[in-house]
C-alpha cells in the first residue's frame, strides 16, 4: 500500500536569526523567524510525512506554545516524525521538494542539505530531490520578505510489516 502527502511552509525573514534550511546554516544577513529554528524545508517535509498518514501537522505535534521546542533543531523533529512513520509500518519511497527564495541562492547549499536530510531519514540521495526556485521578484518571497518550501512524499508499506 502506498500513501502520498504534501507539505508547505513559509517563514518571514528577519534580522538577528540564523538562516537554517535543510539542516544547513546558510550565509545571509537575515534569518527565518519562528519558534524553532524555522527550517522551512524540513517543516514542509515533516508536514508531508504527517499528511501521508493523516497524522495531522507539525503545529499539532510540536506546538509553538511548548517551550521545549523553542529554537529546536528541525532535523531532530524530522527524525522523531520519521520514527512515527516507521512505527505505523511505512517507509519513504521518495521525496520531491522546492525551496522558494529570491535570495540567497540555494543551489550551492543543496548538496549538503541532501547529505544532512538523507542521513536523518536513512534514504539514498537518489530518493530525495531538492530544487531551488525564485519568485521573480513577485509577492513576499520575491520581495525578500520570506522564504517558503514545498514537499511531496511517497510512502509504502514496509516489507517487514
Amino acid at each position: 500500500m502506498y500513501r502520498i502527502g504534501t507539505g508547505y511552509d513559509i517563514h518571514k525573514l528577519v534580522q538577528g536569526r540564523d538562516l537554517i534550511i535543510g539542516g544547513v546554516k546558510i550565509t545571509h544577513e537575515l534569518g527565518l523567524l519562528g519558534h524553532s529554528d524555522a527550517d522551512v524545508l524540513v517543516h514542509a517535509i515533516i508536514d508531508a510525512l504527517l499528511g501521508a498518514l493523516a497524522l495531522r501537522d507539525i503545529g499539532t505535534l510540536f506546538p509553538d506554545t511548548d517551550k521545549k521546542y523553542k529554537n529546536a533543531d528541525s532535523v531532530l523533529l524530522l527524525k522523531k516524525v520519521y520514527s512515527l512513520v516507521r512505527e505505523k509500518g511505512y517507509e519513504i519511497v521518495n521525496i520531491d521538494s522546492n525551496i522558494i527564495a529570491q535570495k540567497p541562492k540555494m543551489m550551492p547549499y543543496i548538496p549538503k542539505m541532501k547529505t544532512v536530510l538523507c542521513a536523518a531519514l536513512g534514504v539514498a540521495e537518489a530518493d530525495l530531490s531538492i530544487k531551488a526556485k525564485t519568485k521573480e521578484e513577485l509577492d513576499a518571497v520575491g520581495l525578500e520578505l520570506a522564504i517558503e518550501a514545498q514537499a511531496v512524499v511517497l510512502l509504502k508499506r514496509a516489507a517487514n510489516v
